[in-house]
């Protein structure tokens, strides 16, 4: 038995220039880091006692004898991809909901392709990792997602990930401990109590995309990355929360022209009454419409900020560094 373990991501600056729509005509850049909320994938080598060559687990139970006949996209496109004929036993299981704005498809694909190639006793790269589970999302499952969530979820980390016509690259943000700590505990997560398939929500975004019609938003998005990193270098631990967050905020406003469906009336009265509240700034993870909230607010307000809305479920995490792993093997 193989069981792999991958991080979800939060992406603070540059979300929408990952798309390739946008970074093979210009560049792209995110800044964003992963949580120590995970997706866990069990891989089994399943005997041939049984009526069926496949057994799939997550939240409905697939028993098949084709892989082609698996109903879980990611799961069917990936055995495909490796071209895997032997009789197997998947599980999936997730610290948070699926659907909300943490990449949690993306952790998934990284994940399970990790775990088949430990199956193989294969360790790969997290740039190998990276780069197959977006071909596996964009090209054979056909998914509207951009290309960050899976190098967040193989690399892990908080990370400054630049795009180009040609690929990717991968480097840290440079911060103190003492820093990198404070960030981490003036960071506020609250669970709207929404879901949404990201991929329906970016199809107008995408659209906007490739008519170039939002191509000032999305460049300013692009600089406000390298902004951040600046602050992060430079200021104090207050200045730097209360930057980022101010810089959140810009952030979050330009993301709303990308597309009608990023906000709606609830989501921007919850932001309101946390901004009222004392928070500098936040924005919803993901593509938005629904998910997480998430905010950058003086330690001092957070209470405060807490009761303003009004028993909105709040999430305890912390960042984390080590991206896809094997926890478990075998043999």
């Amino acid at each position: 038995m193989i069981i792999s373990k991958t991080p979800v991501r939060f992406s603070f600056f540059g979300g929408g220039t990952d798309y390739k729509e946008y970074f093979e005509r210009k560049n792209g850049a995110v800044l964003g880091t992963t949580i120590n909320k995970y997706t866990y994938v069990s891989v089994n080598k399943l005997s041939d006692f049984f009526e069926y060559k496949m057994r799939v687990g997550y939240s409905k139970s697939e028993l098949v004898n084709d892989v082609n006949d698996i109903i879980h996209p990611s799961v069917r496109e990936t055995l495909k991809f490796k071209k895997i004929i032997e009789n197997l036993d998947i599980h999936i299981f997730a610290d948070l909901p699926a659907r909300t704005g943490l990449g949690s498809s993306s952790s998934f694909t990284v994940g399970f392709l990790n775990a088949l190639y430990a199956l193989e006793g294969k360790k790969v790269s997290k740039k190998t990792l990276a780069e197959e589970s977006i071909f596996i999302e964009q090209q054979l499952i056909k998914e509207n997602v951009g290309c960050q969530d899976q190098i967040h979820a193989a690399y892990g980390g908080l990370n400054l990930i630049e795009f180009n016509a040609s690929g990717f690259s991968v480097r840290p943000v440079v911060i103190s401990k003492q820093k990198y700590h404070f960030l981490n505990a003036s960071l506020m997560v609250f669970y709207t109590g929404l879901t949404r398939y990201a991929s329906d929500i970016v199809t107008e975004q995408i659209e906007n995309t490739k008519n170039h019609s939002k191509d000032t938003y999305l460049q300013q998005m692009h600089d406000m990355v390298y902004q951040a990193e600046k602050i992060i270098s430079e200021d104090d631990s207050e200045v730097m929360v209360k930057n980022l967050g101010e810089l959140l905020h810009d952030g979050w406003n330009l993301k709303k022209q990308l597309s009608s469906q990023v906000s709606n009336n609830n989501i921007d009265e919850v932001y309101n009454k946390a901004l009222n509240a004392g928070a500098y700034g936040g924005k919803l993870a993901g593509a938005g419409g629904g998910g997480f909230l998430f905010f950058l607010a003086p330690i001092e307000k957070q209470q405060e900020i807490k009761n303003s809305l009004n028993g909105l479920l709040q999430v305890d995490l912390k960042f984390e560094n080590d991206g896809s792993q094997i926890i478990y093997l075998t043999h």
